[in-house]
């Protein structure tokens, strides 16, 4: 298990690094002068001396490989530079913003996990009857509503009509509610659907009519001979589903003032803050590709013949 550990880590790692230079590369090609933009959260005059000593001191006088590999160095120090608009490093700034983004994601991912998982192995074990078409419904509801629109809609009704759950701010565990709700109704209704689908494909299975035919109880048929299967290609999507959270949180966040990363990023994108979407863009991808880590680990830890295939 650990060489496998490790050969899913080396495979990540050239990952991390061309989705970290691409957006650099991105940033520094994109529309507008990022020294004309450093001059301007600075407040000094863009004269063209100032221009000039401003492309000197950033280093974008050379190329863009160059830059760069001058950031990753720096960045692999565990310093991503200071932020043009507040003054400060940008990786302190990040340790502060990023716990907030983590408690709403992990509480988004419980809630999909919770609602998604029972509800698609109920729809499945009365297929074609009023459950099945009750959850798939509201599957279907969930997919097509976007979560900031759910986030109005949370905030209209439990907040301002009815009273019982805070709008906004993060003070104590209600705070958290409705912008888990929030954010994980669209992840929750498509882990319904797949899980639905994946325990349709294994009740079809032989080993289970098999199972059946030697009078195991329904019980053990369920938790033993489906789920364990069954569970296979839903756990590969929760890495998925992780992403799309931690997405989906930037937007959630800035309905419900939520003071996570989300909000801070999309400050740092309306001052075009280089070293912060940097720093940022760094920091969630290697979220991202660690918490993918774990999943192929527990992946493989449930399905042997990962392993097996890896090791030929």
């Amino acid at each position: 298990m650990l060489r496998f550990a490790l050969r899913r880590l080396a495979s990540l790692l050239p990952l991390l690094l061309l989705v970290s230079f691409g957006f650099f590369a991105m940033l520094r090609l994109g529309r507008g002068d990022p020294a004309l933009d450093y001059l301007r959260l600075a407040q000094i005059p863009p004269t063209d001396a100032a221009l000039a000593l401003a492309r000197a001191e950033l280093g974008l006088d050379r190329s863009i490989l160059a830059q760069y590999l001058a950031w990753l160095a720096e960045a692999l120090r565990g310093n991503l530079g200071e932020s043009w608009f507040t003054r400060r490093p940008v990786l302190e700034e990040i340790a502060h913003y990023l716990p907030a983004t983590l408690q709403l994601a992990g509480t988004a991912m419980l809630v999909t996990i919770a609602v998604g998982v029972p509800l698609g192995l109920w729809a499945a074990l009365n297929r074609d009857r009023w459950p099945d078409h009750l959850t798939r419904a509201i599957s279907f509801l969930g997919v097509s509503l976007p979560n900031f629109w759910l986030g109005f809609l949370f905030v209209l009704v439990f907040a301002v009509t009815l009273g019982w759950l805070p709008a906004i701010g993060r003070d104590g565990p209600s705070s958290i509610i409705l912008p888990a709700l929030a954010t994980a109704t669209m992840s929750a209704c498509v882990m319904l659907r797949l899980v639905r689908a994946s325990v349709l494909g294994v009740l079809g299975e032989p080993h289970l009519r098999f199972a059946r035919a030697r009078g195991l109880p329904r019980r053990t048929l369920i938790g033993r001979h489906v789920m364990l299967n069954a569970l296979l290609p839903p756990l590969t999507a929760i890495g998925l589903h992780l992403g799309e959270l931690m997405g989906g949180a930037m937007v959630v966040e800035s309905v419900f003032g939520w003071p996570g990363l989300g909000r801070y990023a999309l400050t740092a994108i309306a001052n075009r803050d280089y070293p912060v979407l940097q720093g940022f863009v760094l920091v969630m991808t290697t979220v991202f590709v660690l918490c993918n880590l774990v999943i192929d680990i527990a992946y493989a830890w449930l399905d042997p013949r990962i392993r097996l295939e890896g090791a030929a």
